[in-house]
C-alpha cells in the first residue's frame, strides 16, 4: 500500500498561563498544575505566581519557559552572570545560594520518600563552597563557522548545541576567568584553530593546565603561537590518537591526609576542591573506618577515597572500569608509599562472580557511581557482609533507587547530606551512610 506523506502541521505556541509554582524538582524547575497535569517551569521559584508559555504537552505533564515573574519570590535575586539567560551552566543564579541548598533538601526528600519509602531522613549540616571560582575543571566548546569563517568558543546554550560566547566566567577558578578574552584573540590570529574542538581546563595544585584538543595536525608556528599566548599556563596538546605529553603530571594535595594525587586531565577529578576536602573528613568521620577492618571502594577513579581510607584501615580493594584512571590509582598509592591497597579495573555492570577482587571478609562498602548509580552491582554483592555502606551520589534519583535495594537488604539510613559541589546549579550531590541492623 502506498505512503502518502503528510508534512506535520507547525506546532503554534500556546498561550501564556498564570500559574502558582507550588515547589521545586531536583533539576531545579519550579513545579506547578494546570489543569490537572503537572507542569516545569525552569527559572521559577517556589511560591511565586508567574506567567509561563509551554513549549513542550504531554499525556500528564507540560514543560514551560517563564514569560514574567508576577509575583517574586523572597529568595530571587538578581544574576551575576551576563551570560545567565543563554548559557546553560549555572541555572539557578536567580535564587539565593541558602534557599538553593533548601530546596535541593526537599527535592531530595520527595524522591526518597517515593522510591525507597523512607520518609524521615537523618539530615547533617551539608558541606558547601565559596559562590564564585569554585570550579577547577571545566571544558570550552570550539566550533568552526564556516560561513562566517570564524572560531566560536564558550559553552552550550541552555537544552541546545549551540555555542555561547563568553567573555568572563566568575564560576571558574580565578586563573581561568578571563581566559576567553585570549582564547578568542588566538582563535582570530591563527587559521588551524580551526581543528581544535575543545579546550580544556584544569588548575591544579602544582600548574594551571590549558589543553588543546585538535581534529588534525597542528604545525610547529601554531603550537608555539599557543604556548606563547599562555605562558603564565601548562599547555598541553591532545590529538586523540597519540598519549599527551606532559612535562609534569597535574596533581592535587590532601594536606589533612598527607596525601599528593596525581593525575592526567581526561581522569575524573572532583571540581570543587573545597568540597572535595570536606567530603573526605565527612567520609572517614562517618565511616570511623578501623584498623582491623578491610574497605572496598567501586568507582573509585584515580583513588580519592581509597587512599584515604588506606590510612585508618587494614586493607583496600578499590575497584575501577576505566584502565587509565586504574593505573594512576597504582601510581599514586606507589607515590604515596600505601602499600595495603589494591586497585583492578573492571567493568561493575558485569556479574561479580567473574570478579577476582572480591574478598568476603570485606567490612565496609563505599560507593561513588556515575549519575546511572550502582544498580546492577548492589543487587549482586551480598549486601550482608557488611557493616556500614557509605554511597556518594551526584544523582538523587538513582541515589534513592539505591538505597531502596540497601534499606531491603537489613540497613537503616543514619546519616544523610547535601553536598554542594556545583553552586547555582540544579546538580544535587548527597552522601548516604547506612548502617546494618542489629538482629
Amino acid at each position: 500500500m502506498a505512503q502518502i506523506f503528510r508534512a506535520k502541521k507547525a506546532t503554534k505556541p500556546s498561550k501564556h498561563l498564570a500559574l502558582q509554582i507550588e515547589s521545586m524538582d531536583h533539576q531545579g524547575r519550579g513545579v506547578a498544575r494546570h489543569d490537572g497535569k503537572v507542569c516545569f517551569v525552569a527559572g521559577a521559584l517556589t511560591n511565586e505566581h508567574v506567567t509561563a508559555q509551554v513549549t513542550q504537552a504531554k499525556s500528564k505533564l507540560l514543560e514551560a519557559k517563564l514569560i514574567k515573574v508576577m509575583t517574586a519570590s523572597e529568595y530571587r535575586t538578581q544574576p551575576f552572570c551576563e551570560h545567565y539567560e543563554q548559557c546553560g551552566g549555572c541555572n539557578l543564579q536567580h535564587q539565593s545560594v541558602d534557599n538553593q541548598l533548601i530546596e535541593k533538601q526537599q527535592a531530595v526528600e520527595k524522591l526518597f520518600a517515593r522510591f525507597a519509602k523512607i520518609t524521615q531522613l537523618p539530615w547533617q549540616a551539608a558541606i558547601t563552597s565559596a559562590p564564585l571560582h569554585y570550579r577547577r575543571a571545566a571544558r570550552i566548546a570550539s566550533i568552526y563557522d564556516k560561513k562566517r569563517n570564524a572560531v566560536k568558543l564558550g559553552f552550550r546554550a541552555s537544552q541546545s548545541k549551540q555555542i555561547v560566547d563568553i567573555e568572563q566566567c566568575n564560576v571558574l577558578a580565578a586563573p581561568f576567568a578571563d581566559i576567553f578574552i585570549t582564547l578568542n584573540a588566538l582563535s582570530q590570529a591563527l587559521s588551524e584553530f580551526k581543528f581544535i574542538s575543545h579546550v580544556q581546563l584544569c588548575q591544579a595544585d602544582n600548574h594551571n593546565y590549558v589543553l588543546f584538543r585538535h581534529t588534525k595536525a597542528l604545525s610547529q608556528t601554531t603550537y608555539q603561537a599557543i604556548r606563547a599566548g599562555l605562558e603564565n599556563y601548562q599547555v598541553v596538546f591532545d590529538d586523540g590518537e597519540n598519549a599527551v605529553e606532559y612535562q609534569q603530571l597535574p596533581n592535587y594535595r590532601l594536606p589533612e591526609f598527607g596525601l599528593v594525587l596525581e593525575f592526567q586531565l581526561n581522569n575524573f577529578i572532583q571540581v570543587n576542591q573545597e568540597v572535595n576536602d570536606a567530603m573526605l573528613h565527612q567520609a572517614v568521620t562517618w565511616l570511623k573506618p578501623r584498623a582491623d577492618e578491610k574497605v572496598l571502594d567501586l568507582f573509585c577513579g584515580v583513588g580519592n577515597f581509597s587512599l584515604v581510607l588506606a590510612k585508618y584501615a587494614n586493607a583496600v580493594i578499590g575497584v575501577e572500569g576505566e584502565a587509565q584512571s586504574v593505573a594512576m590509582a597504582r601510581q599514586n598509592a606507589q607515590t604515596n608509599q600505601i602499600n595495603n591497597v589494591q586497585f583492578h579495573c573492571f567493568d561493575l555492570t558485569r556479574a561479580i562472580s567473574e570478579a577476582t577482587w572480591f574478598d568476603p571478609s570485606v567490612d565496609v562498602l563505599l560507593l561513588d557511581p556515575s549519575r546511572t548509580g550502582a544498580l546492577e552491582v548492589l543487587e549482586q554483592l551480598p549486601l550482608g557482609q557488611f557493616s556500614r555502606i557509605l554511597y556518594v551520589s551526584c544523582d538523587p534519583v538513582t541515589l534513592a533507587r539505591d538505597a531502596q535495594v540497601i534499606h531491603r537488604a537489613g540497613f537503616t539510613l543514619e546519616k544523610l547530606g547535601l553536598m554542594n559541589m556545583f553552586v547555582h546549579t540544579g546538580h544535587i550531590e548527597t552522601m548516604a551512610l547506612f548502617v546494618k541492623q542489629q538482629k
